[in-house]
């Protein structure tokens, strides 16, 4: 009988297939197969609609993204006390928790980058074209200053003497203090997306791509307590954009470029890092 009960098991098991299996027994490094490269341009893409969904999704994740961020911000600024309201932590709290969740939302659909700088870092590692990576920043930017819009909206005249939300490197730290504590804080943010959304990790550890969005917003969360009494903490040159934009006043445009320069450095080192020190893809290449 229990003889008869294993054979049933085992043809069920050859009947049916797992697509991915699951486990760390998954897929070993010697029958995995690196994922070919990105074209640099696509022009297919353009006639797709789901190119222009995942750019609707980018763009619709930032607007809410910049929304719920400073609106906490301007609700952190308004109080009397750092006792009277959500604190740094809260602000951390809501720039992580927000990627935590708006990640999760969008993934399926565009990836979940909802910033310039992790769309960069993932181009030059080549898992998206050129001509995607545009689209989305484009997305990117457009959200985040609607939704920094819609704050200023609710509160006019608080938003313009609050400062708006808008990046700036503070009193007491210099020019290259903010640009070294954005190039080191988005080289966390987006070695994290590299290590979350690894290729390999996912065929062998199953669970790897549902708990992604979790690693991605600890990060976030992270960073800005480091880092928001150096610059407020930009990390996302689409989010320092949107601020600036809707704030318009010299003090946000004056170290504005910190928030690209910076974001781009970090982004680019951790792609560097990932792609070639941890993942050696292109000796890999190399040898096939």
């Amino acid at each position: 009988m229990a003889e008869n009960k294993e054979e049933d098991v085992n043809l069920g098991a050859n009947k049916y297939r797992e697509t991915q299996p699951l486990g760390t027994a998954a897929q070993t490094d010697k029958d995995y197969k690196e994922p070919p490269p990105a074209p640099l341009f696509e022009p297919g893409e353009l006639s797709s609609w789901s190119f222009y969904r995942a750019g609707i999704a980018e763009f619709m994740a930032t607007f809410l993204f910049l929304y719920i961020t400073i609106l906490t911000v301007m609700g952190l600024k308004r109080s009397d006390s750092l006792c009277s309201s959500v604190g740094i932590q809260g602000v951390a709290w809501a720039f992580g928790g927000m990627i935590f969740a708006l990640v999760y939302c969008t993934a399926g659909i565009s990836g979940g980058h909802i910033n310039p700088a992790v769309t960069f870092g993932l181009f030059l590692a080549r898992k998206l074209s050129l001509t995607r990576a545009l689209f989305y920043i484009v997305m990117q930017c457009l959200g985040a200053i609607c939704g920094a819009g819609v704050v200023k909206g609710f509160m006019v005249g608080p938003y313009q003497r609050l400062g708006g939300g808008a990046n700036v490197v503070n009193p007491g730290y210099t020019k290259g203090d903010g640009l070294g504590a954005e190039i080191i804080g988005t080289f966390v943010l987006v070695y994290t997306v590299f290590s979350a959304t690894d290729a390999k990790r996912n065929a062998r550890d199953s669970h790897v791509p549902i708990l992604a969005p979790l690693p991605i917003g600890f990060a976030v969360f992270l960073v800005h307590l480091a880092t928001i009494p150096i610059t407020g903490t930009g990390i996302n040159p689409a989010r320092s954009l949107g601020a600036a934009i809707i704030f318009n006043q010299d003090q946000a445009w004056d170290d504005h470029w910190i928030f690209w320069v910076g974001p781009f450095i970090g982004a680019a080192l951790a792609a560097i890092y990932h792609q070639i020190i941890i993942r050696a893809i292109p000796f890999k290449s190399g040898r096939s």
